[in-house]
């Protein structure tokens, strides 16, 4: 084949859907043992407090250990990582791995020490992936299997009460860990709705598996926030744009590795995902999402099907989780793939947030960025032209993204243009100013660059002069734009810390909002308050 046509073709290739993608690789394959995704119903809680459910293990075959030959004694849970349901006060789950099938895995839960209630079942994700399609970043010993399976069991926890800490173990026949104190973890419930009590979140995108990946990581547990938003890239077990099976490089076992490196972290704060571009994973099923499936369990009441698209409250802050992969020009794979569901389901989630008389703050989190002068990913148009609309009529307060490497907020944003300039420490006032965007892409993946130099607490530049967006039309072009709202840029790995605290007497609640690289440093901070 020459090369003009195999560019052609590879041209063509990548102006396919993500599902067109699917099935066209589908055919490459015997539909029979390509892959394999099990999964089983949810358990769940009846009556008044933590009463088992039923569920039973996904018929997925054995690969990493034969379970007819290792006793379930030998077979260790892992990756135990935990999640707020749509009602954080009273809803939980609870998720983690063991590395092959085992009999009726379990959580045991109580609110003293050791003192644990009867086992809950737990329902079993059995994922199947092929080698022939995978990249692994580890030697292979020869007599390997052709493929493996990962086994995700999650246990739905249900009518908690409320602002109470819960111990817990996980476990199967076999392997029950009651006893064993060392493997105990905890998590707390949130207040009530509409508590009035300050508490903190943190929020990263793009951290991968690695030492800058655990730095970060660490920086959360010493900062002890209520939760986590993970803004997509999680695990770089895909290399590549993502929603391209064709051509991207994979390696299903760096999801272990990820979930592990997190656990100290993960087994007591929720961690709320987004999906980013590398969740498209085009093996598994035709929007890409199978494996995000079978790894974790978000809050499903956008609309029946959705993944990871939801919303939700902890307090005073209602929050939204947005896939950037529907109106994202930059890697179109997915583009457009909920036909205007999802943001037909964001305008009214929005307009019932803002409708709510003890919400005070609006918190949109996603993957791709609406606006970010990193030429990296660049900023996003179908974002802007899609989503900004609504973030200016419902006046949301901020918006946290990654995909870009660093750190970069801007000046509140209205109708594409700032309000004011906002240095460091200064205040904004969405009610008058606009929108703040933050890109916080700096959870460990890798640094990326700016077109201008960086500028950040302790460490200003001039920044006066206009700074080029880069951002993809529709059709695929690059262009750029000249902007004036690009206020704080730093490359380095970092978090953000958003302290919410509640209104007292006459003074309104606000956001202390917070930039900190992995050695701790601070970064930026602002104050955003509505008046």
């Amino acid at each position: 084949m020459s090369e003009t046509h195999r560019n052609r073709r590879s041209q063509a290739d990548h102006r396919l859907s993500l599902a067109e993608k699917h099935e066209k690789y589908l055919n490459q394959y015997s539909r029979r043992t390509l892959f394999r995704v099990g999964a089983m119903s949810g358990a769940t809680l009846a009556g008044g407090v933590l009463l088992p459910g039923s569920a039973s293990a996904s018929p997925g075959p054995t690969v990493l250990l034969n379970s007819d030959k290792v006793a379930g004694s030998a077979l260790r849970p892992f990756g135990r990582h935990i999640a707020y349901g749509a009602d954080p006060s009273q809803q939980v789950v609870v998720s983690w791995q063991v590395p092959a099938a085992v009999t009726s895995p379990f959580l045991r839960i109580g609110t003293v020490p050791g003192d644990f209630s009867p086992p809950i079942t737990a329902e079993v994700r059995a994922l199947t992936s092929q080698m022939s399609w995978q990249h692994p970043v580890e030697e292979v010993p020869p007599n390997s299997p052709s493929s493996i399976t990962q086994y995700y069991l999650h246990a739905r926890i249900d009518r908690l009460l409320p602002n109470t800490t819960y111990y817990y173990v996980v476990g199967h026949q076999g392997y029950d860990p009651a006893g064993r104190l060392s493997e105990m973890a905890s998590f707390r419930t949130a207040p009530a709705p509409g508590g009035d009590g300050t508490f903190s979140f943190t929020a990263f995108g793009d951290q991968g598996v690695g030492y800058n990946a655990l730095a970060t990581s660490s920086l959360i547990a010493g900062l002890d926030p209520a939760f986590h938003l993970a803004m997509g890239d999680l695990s770089y077990a895909l290399e590549g744009e993502g929603g391209h099976p064709e051509e991207d490089q994979y390696d299903a076992r760096l999801w272990d590795s990820f979930f592990v490196q997190n656990e100290p972290v993960t087994a007591g704060i929720p961690w709320m995902m987004a999906l980013g571009n590398h969740e498209m994973e085009g093996w598994y099923s035709a929007d890409g999402y199978g494996g995000v499936r079978a790894r974790f369990t978000m809050p499903d009441n956008a609309w029946a099907g959705s993944t990871c698209i939801y919303s939700w409250r902890y307090q005073n802050v209602g929050m939204i989780s947005l896939d950037g992969n529907d109106i994202c020009y930059n890697s179109p794979s997915n583009l457009n793939y909920t036909k205007g569901k999802q943001l037909k389901w964001l305008g009214k989630t929005l307009a019932a947030f803002r409708a709510d008389p003890t919400i005070d703050f609006i918190v949109v989190y996603c993957h791709q960025c609406t606006y970010s002068t990193c030429h990296s990913n660049g900023a996003e148009l179908g974002a802007q032209t899609d989503w900004a609309p609504l973030f200016d009529k419902y006046q949301v307060d901020l918006v946290l993204n990654g995909h870009n490497h660093i750190y970069e907020r801007t000046d509140p944003i209205r109708a594409g243009k700032a309000a004011k300039k906002v240095p460091s420490r200064g205040t904004v006032n969405p009610v008058k100013d606009g929108t703040t965007y933050i890109t916080a892409g700096g959870g460990g993946g890798s640094v990326s660059e700016f077109p201008a130099p960086d500028t950040y607490l302790g460490h200003e530049t001039s920044n006066d002069s206009p700074v080029p967006m880069k951002y993809s039309e529709k059709d695929g072009h690059s262009l750029t734009k000249k902007v004036t709202w690009s206020r704080v840029r730093f490359r380095g790995y970092s978090l953000v810390a958003v302290d919410v605290i509640p209104a007292t007497g006459t003074t309104p609640a606000k956001m202390d909002v917070r930039a900190i690289s992995a050695d701790g440093t601070l970064v930026d901070q602002i104050i955003v308050q509505r008046a």
